[in-house]
C-alpha cells in the first residue's frame, strides 16, 4: 500500500477543500437536473396544449354567448383520461380543470404543485386551462459525479503524491578540507601575560617590558616604516602610548608606582620580550617573525644602523585583552 505524508493541519485542509469542492459541483448538478426538468415540462405542456386545442371541437365547454353551462360528466371523464396518459410516463404534469370543471384526485397527487394557466381560444369562445407542475425540488438528487470529480481535484490541488521509500545510498565520505591555524599575539593587561591564539602558552611580564612591547605594536602598526635605532631615544609617540600602557595597569591595580624611563636599559628591556616570545611561540618560528623585534647585527653588541622596529604588521594580527 502506499503511504501519504499528510500532517493533521494538511488532513483539515484537504477535508475543508473537499467539502467546498463538493458543494460546487453538487450546486452545478442541481442546476443541471432543474434546467433538464424545466425543459422536459415545457415539452410536455406544449404537447398538451395541442392535443386539447384538437379536442376541443369534440368536448362539451359550453358556450358564453348561448349562456350554456360545460358538460361536467364529460369533461370530468375527459380530464381523467388525459391524466392517466401523463401519468404512465410519469413526466409530473397534471391537468387540473378546463373552464372551471376540475379532475377528481388532482389536488391529492399535486400537493405544493406549481399551477400554470393556459388560455385557448376556439372560433366560439375562450377556453381556460390549468396544468399543475410538480415542485422542482422532487427532481433534484445527489450527485455522484460530483463526488468523485471533488475527490479526485483534492490531492490534485493540494500537490498530494504517495511517499516513496528513500532507496539507501552508499555514505559518501566527504573529507573535510584540513584547516591551518595561524597563531596570533594576544596580549593580556589583566594578568600581565602574553600568549598566542592557538594554545593555553603564555608568559607574565615585568610592567615595564610589558608596557613598552604593547606601545610598540602599536606604533609599528600606525608607523610601518619607522626606523627606531638603538642609540636615539624612542620618538615621543612610541612613549605617550607606553605610558598610556602603563596608566592602564595603574588603573586595574596592577601597580602603584610612577612611570619608569622607557629609554633606559632599553637592551636589557627588549631581551625580556625576545625571550617571553621565544617561549610563547615555541613550533611557530615562522609566525613569531613579525611579532620579534629584530636583533642588532654588525661588529659589537649592537650596529649603530639597527633598528628594532617591528616588520609590516597589522591590526588584525594582534590581540590587546583590557586595552
Amino acid at each position: 500500500m502506499r503511504a501519504y505524508n499528510l500532517t493533521a493541519e494538511d488532513g483539515f485542509k484537504a477535508a475543508t477543500l473537499f467539502i467546498f469542492l463538493f458543494l460546487v459541483f453538487q450546486l452545478g448538478a442541481f442546476l443541471g437536473q432543474a434546467s433538464a426538468r424545466l425543459y422536459s415540462e415545457h415539452e410536455t405542456i406544449d404537447r398538451l396544449q395541442s392535443r386539447i386545442s384538437l379536442d376541443l371541437q369534440f368536448l362539451d365547454v359550453g358556450n358564453s354567448t348561448l349562456n350554456t353551462p360545460p358538460n361536467q360528466y364529460t369533461l370530468k371523464d375527459y380530464l381523467t383520461r388525459l391524466n392517466k396518459a401523463l401519468a404512465e410516463p410519469n413526466t409530473g404534469i397534471g391537468l387540473v380543470s378546463i373552464q372551471s370543471v376540475s379532475a377528481d384526485n388532482t389536488a391529492a397527487d399535486f400537493a405544493n404543485a406549481r399551477l400554470t394557466p393556459i388560455t385557448l381560444q376556439n372560433s366560439e369562445q375562450t377556453v381556460q386551462i390549468q396544468v399543475a407542475s410538480l415542485p422542482l425540488y422532487r427532481y433534484l438528487a445527489f450527485s455522484p459525479l460530483a463526488f468523485f470529480a471533488a475527490a479526485i481535484m483534492v490531492p490534485v490541488l493540494m500537490n498530494i503524491r504517495p511517499t516513496r521509500k528513500a532507496q539507501k545510498a552508499e555514505p559518501v565520505v566527504v573529507e573535510e578540507p584540513k584547516v591551518t591555524l595561524v597563531p596570533k599575539l594576544v596580549i593580556n593587561l589583566n594578568d600581565k601575560t602574553i600568549g598566542n591564539s592557538i594554545n593555553a602558552v603564555t608568559v607574565q611580564l615585568q610592567n615595564k617590558p610589558l608596557c613598552f612591547y604593547t606601545a610598540l605594536l602599536h606604533y609599528c602598526i600606525d608607523n610601518p616604516d619607522a626606523l627606531l635605532l638603538h642609540h636615539k631615544d624612542i620618538p615621543p609617540e612610541l612613549t605617550n602610548q607606553a605610558n598610556k600602557a602603563f596608566g592602564r595597569l595603574m588603573d586595574l591595580g596592577h601597580t602603584k608606582r610612577k612611570r619608569p624611563d622607557f629609554n633606559a636599559n632599553l637592551d636589557k628591556t627588549l631581551s625580556e620580550i625576545r625571550a617571553a616570545l621565544d617561549e610563547v611561540f615555541a613550533g611557530y618560528s615562522e609566525e613569531k617573525a613579525k611579532y620579534y623585534p629584530p636583533r642588532a647585527q654588525g661588529e659589537g653588541s649592537r650596529s649603530k644602523q639597527h633598528s628594532y622596529a617591528l616588520p609590516r604588521l597589522y591590526a588584525h594580527e594582534i590581540e590587546v585583552i583590557g586595552d
